[in-house]
């Protein structure tokens, strides 16, 4: 049995989607912290436990009876990210799993100035010493989490933005295919994989030059201080943690964090991943038809 974690999110259902496809949907089993929003699944031939990271003996119950575990890392920030990926760990350990998966990063450092790249170091570290064979899928960054950050400043015509680097982008949906193709073959994907990218990094300038050519108005791109960049997004309402982890992106992006680019991935999906090109102009066809 495979379970896949975090099964109501956008990854958790692209791998299980996946999953269905390449070996039925009754070897799957999705782990989520509230089953009324996973009744879905059972529709599919799914089977559903109730799981939280909170709770080990809950995940062990849930990974009870599992070959692999896929762990999905939690949408949360510092200590309380390594306190429950930690339990994951652990539980599917204590369950008996013979392989467990996790999503990192492919920024993945101890010290980066990116926070959850240094968050996925420690877990990283921990699943290491767990004793446990594991995969640590190193993503590319999220193409939808570029879109988070400047999809106002792109629709607006007026993007500004930290200093930054160039960046991977990589399509989500890609990443999930993926992860479905070394779940499969898990056997030969041991530790941490090579990073999981698109094949060409772009640069803030870049993408806004891009949207230009797509809508076909002009979208400047202006760069900001730091400090004039944090400042005006939490004016606009932003949390200031959330403000700082996302400066952090840019103040990692310009050492070249996030610049590599390699073929792992367009060789997992046996074709071209999808690039910045296809995901800008899905998120700004409306415009683009003006």
């Amino acid at each position: 049995m495979i379970v896949i974690t975090g099964a109501t999110g956008n990854l958790g259902k692209g791998v299980i989607d996946n999953l269905i496809q390449k070996c039925g949907p009754h070897q799957l089993i999705a782990s989520v912290r509230d089953l009324h929003k996973a009744s879905f699944y059972q529709e599919k031939g799914v089977s559903v436990r109730k799981g939280s990271f909170d709770c080990i003996d809950d995940l062990k119950t849930a990974f009870e009876g599992a070959s692999q575990v896929l762990i999905v890392s939690a949408n949360t920030l510092g200590e309380e990210a390594l306190r429950l990926h930690r339990n994951a760990i652990d539980a599917a350990k204590q369950a008996g799993v013979k392989r467990i998966l996790y999503t990192s990063h492919m920024g993945a450092r101890e010290g980066s100035l990116f926070a959850p790249a240094d968050q996925h170091a420690g877990t990283e570290a921990h699943l290491a010493k767990s004793g446990v064979a594991y995969t640590s899928l190193r993503h590319g960054f999220y193409a939808e989490s570029c879109l988070n950050m400047i999809g106002d400043g792109l629709k607006s015509g007026d993007l500004h933005t930290p200093e930054d680097g160039p960046v991977s982008w990589t399509a989500r949906s890609d990443l999930a295919q993926a992860d479905a193709e070394i779940i499969i073959d898990s056997e030969n994907w041991n530790g941490a994989t090579l990073p999981l990218t698109a094949s060409q990094a772009w640069t803030m300038a870049d993408i806004a030059a891009l949207a230009s050519d797509i809508t076909g108005r002009r979208i400047r791109h202006v760069v900001v201080s730091d400090q004039d960049w944090l400042d005006s997004k939490m004016a606009a309402g932003m949390p200031k943690i959330y403000a700082e982890l996302l400066l952090g992106s840019f103040q990692a992006s310009r050492r070249g964090d996030f610049a590599t680019t390699h073929p792992a991935l367009e060789n997992l999906l046996s074709r071209p991943a999808k690039t910045m090109r296809d995901v800008l102009a899905a998120f700004l066809q409306d415009d683009h038809g003006q």
